[in-house]
């Protein structure tokens, strides 16, 4: 029976990838006489017959790109949505792979019948792994067809490999049990045994793994559970301790053999960065030209009003507390950073407010601006700088981040936005220093459709003026 994160598995779904694309290909030669009746599909007469060289090159090109891709590593695609994205990128490239070797080798080959083929494979491609995810469910009543797991370390990371297991069902493991010396005085789940009884417990439950999840201190502990487990045929993992130093998550990078921890890994993956970026300068760049009409006359008034300039600059904390320069129109008279002690106050929790409604350094104009949030628009430069993105935490002041607890920084482990979540709920009037649980919700909630969601909100809030000042 084939497991899904198998080896097994992973060949059987390169031959059933390759054999759609052959099996497609010879299809589309049938398919493409019929589309003669379409008025802007040029008549070709049949029967058309392609090089057999093609029903090899092609399945073999597909199945090479899917694998750089990592498509067929189950374990990189837990999420029906990460897996699908993942294919969508894959065969895009794939297509345009294969539409350069045609037209360097068989440039007769008819560009409708391609582009009825490449639509065809990507939905076949969707569809059946569809289907092998809702069989792979169904087949999750069989507990015999579960990974049964044994945890060593009732602590902290040990509770961490629980959650996880729990956040991703989809793994088909089986949690056993805990096996510890000296469990914490809260634990209240199944606690299997000592680590001296750990040989025992493994034969009595059928563990088929175990996972080391002791905290760095307790070295010796960990080097009699393996000593333990030596003679077993079992799988054992280790948790590193230094996990729990991570400022969101952790990454594992190679060197020579050596691995090393990223603790400061960003909360987006390769693809979703690539996806973001991708997005930001699209639709960063059409909405800087449309903006330039508004930001002329904008930093026109805000220069003939005192005669000061336009444009504000000021250090803030970006991604992984780099310092950037944001730029924004300026709203405020010139000195107004001198003045700051003279309208800063406390509220009823003692937390320092440094923006508050009818600030008298704000210009005439700058409530204006203010207030249609066109103060902001000149952002859209360090969007397409990669300094910021349109949508994410929105960058903070160095002397409030000073200021901040250690979760609180979780909200830098991806790029800073031009709008966010802070933005939409609520922007003023709810300090940013002191809603941080906002931008920790976007970094654990992120994909792109969120990031289309708050820009959608942002527009509404920006149209009633709501927190503007």
């Amino acid at each position: 029976m084939l497991r899904r994160f198998s080896v097994n598995f992973a060949i059987f779904s390169m031959l059933v990838d390759g054999g759609l694309v052959t099996a497609i290909l010879w299809l589309t030669t049938l398919l493409r006489s019929m589309m003669n009746e379409l008025p802007f599909i040029a008549t070709m007469a049949g029967p058309i017959v392609l090089p057999a060289g093609l029903y090899l090159l092609f399945p073999l090109i597909w199945v090479m790109i899917f694998a750089s891709f990592s498509i067929y590593d189950g374990k990189k695609y837990l999420r029906v949505t990460a897996e699908f994205a993942g294919l969508s990128w894959a065969s895009c490239i794939a297509a345009i792979s294969l539409a350069g070797i045609l037209y360097l080798s068989f440039r007769t080959f008819s560009r409708a019948q391609f582009l009825l083929f490449v639509l065809l494979s990507y939905l076949a491609f969707l569809t059946w792994r569809a289907a092998a995810r809702l069989v792979f469910r169904l087949r999750r009543e069989h507990p015999s067809a579960a990974r049964r797991m044994l945890i060593v370390g009732a602590g902290p990371l040990g509770q961490m490999v629980v959650q996880r297991l729990r956040d991703h069902p989809d793994l088909e493991r089986t949690l056993v049990g805990f096996v510890d010396s000296s469990p914490p005085e809260s634990f209240t789940g199944d606690l299997a045994g000592s680590i001296a009884d750990l040989k025992v417990v493994v034969e009595q439950r059928g563990v088929t793994d175990v996972i080391l999840a002791l905290p760095p201190h307790f070295f010796e502990q960990t080097r009699e559970a393996v000593e333990r487990l030596s003679e077993l045929p079992v799988r054992v993992w280790l948790v590193p301790g230094s996990f729990a130093l991570a400022l969101y998550k952790t990454a594992v990078e190679d060197l020579g053999g050596l691995p090393l921890f990223d603790l400061r890994a960003s909360a987006l993956d390769d693809y979703e960065r690539g996806v973001k970026r991708a997005f930001d300068l699209v639709v960063g760049s059409l909405a800087l030209l449309l903006a330039l009409p508004v930001l002329g006359p904008a930093a026109l008034l805000v220069w003939l009003e005192d005669w000061g300039p336009a444009l504000f600059r000021q250090k803030r904390v970006g991604e992984n507390g780099k310092l950037f320069e944001m730029l924004k129109l300026r709203t405020m008279v010139p000195n107004a950073e001198e003045l700051q002690e003279q309208v800063q106050r406390r509220d009823g929790q003692g937390n320092l407010i440094h923006k508050s409604r009818g600030d008298p350094r704000v210009t005439r104009v700058g409530r204006v601006l203010r207030r249609l949030s066109i103060d902001e628009l000149p952002q859209l430069i360090n969007v397409l700088k990669g300094e910021m993105s349109l949508v994410g935490p929105r960058p903070e002041l160095p002397s409030l981040v000073e200021k901040y607890q250690p979760w609180q920084r979780k909200r830098f482990v991806v790029p800073p936005g031009l709008t966010g979540c802070w933005q939409v709920r609520g922007r003023s009037d709810r300090p940013m220093h002191l809603h941080t649980e906002d931008d920790l919700y976007y970094v654990q909630n992120y994909s792109i459709w969120l990031d289309i969601q708050i820009l959608v909100q942002t527009i509404w809030v920006v149209l009633v003026g709501r927190g503007s000042y």
